[in-house]
């Protein structure tokens, strides 16, 4: 599961991102609707969705890895761990 945490003086937001959840996500941004579509407006690379998949599925064996920790001067914290 992929969590999501950020904290600032005046509010706490926690999300959990489940596995299922990304592999969802991967199979719709490597949709050929949304990639016609992407090409249309976006200047978004080609993805390849097999290679999106074994990236979500390297994840789930990296339990605990801290992606992003950042603390900004005004407080406010961003985390993002496996």
């Amino acid at each position: 599961m992929l969590i999501l945490k950020v904290k600032t003086n005046k509010r706490r937001l926690f999300i959990p991102v489940p596995y299922t959840v990304l592999n969802l996500s991967v199979s719709t941004l490597t949709s050929k609707l949304v990639t016609k579509w992407a090409k249309e407006y976006i200047a978004l690379p080609l993805l390849d969705k097999r290679a999106l998949k074994s990236i979500v599925k390297e994840l789930k064996n990296h339990k605990g890895l801290v992606l992003v920790h950042v603390k900004a001067k005004d407080g406010t914290e961003v985390l993002v761990q496996l």
